[in-house]
């Protein structure tokens, strides 16, 4: 979990497979801890072939099944099924804007900072991650809730939640602590 948050979460993603992968994980981890999905994301990544949008998009009810049987992953059918349909939607992404255009336009290109001292001060959710699921949900996608959302603009840098302590926190970074 400590190369996840020093190596990844937070940091600005603009990348769609990532930002697609980013997106799954955080719906595996509703209503699950954090670490029982970064200990199974390297069989999720096998499962859906390193979150390849296209394959992952081409998957039919037979994988489904499959993957309903696969123990080193999450089995709970919803999520994989918004997985599938998650790559559907980006698949087919006809915006004359990409998906990272479109995602962070959202923040206007730069991340939105929460100086926070303490980790009761992190909202689970704000107007921004009901906005954005919103215009997801009107997208097509799926298991895309509020909560859900604003971790993955956490996890996708597009908000920066680092506490004000952490080496990673932005104010750190310009001072040159890390």
């Amino acid at each position: 979990m400590q190369a996840y948050h020093d190596n990844e979460w937070g940091h600005p993603e603009h990348a769609t497979p990532v930002l697609f992968e980013l997106l799954c994980l955080e719906t595996y981890q509703a209503g699950l801890s954090w670490q029982t999905v970064i200990n199974k994301r390297a069989a999720f990544r096998r499962a859906f072939y390193n979150y390849d949008i296209e394959r992952v998009a081409a998957m039919t009810a037979d994988d489904l099944e499959r993957l309903l049987t696969n123990k080193a992953i999450i089995r709970n059918r919803l999520k994989l099924t918004a997985t599938i349909n998650n790559a559907r939607v980006l698949a087919n992404w006809s915006a004359s804007v990409p998906f990272d255009d479109w995602l962070w336009a959202f923040v206007d290109g730069q991340p939105v900072r929460h100086a926070v001292t303490t980790m009761a001060e992190i909202p689970a959710t704000t107007d921004l991650a009901r906005t954005i699921a919103k215009a997801m949900k009107k997208r097509g996608f799926k298991f895309v809730g509020p909560t859900t959302v604003y971790s993955f603009l956490q996890a996708a840098g597009l908000v920066n939640d680092h506490l004000i302590s952490c080496d990673w926190a932005p104010e750190n970074q310009v001072r040159g602590v890390s």
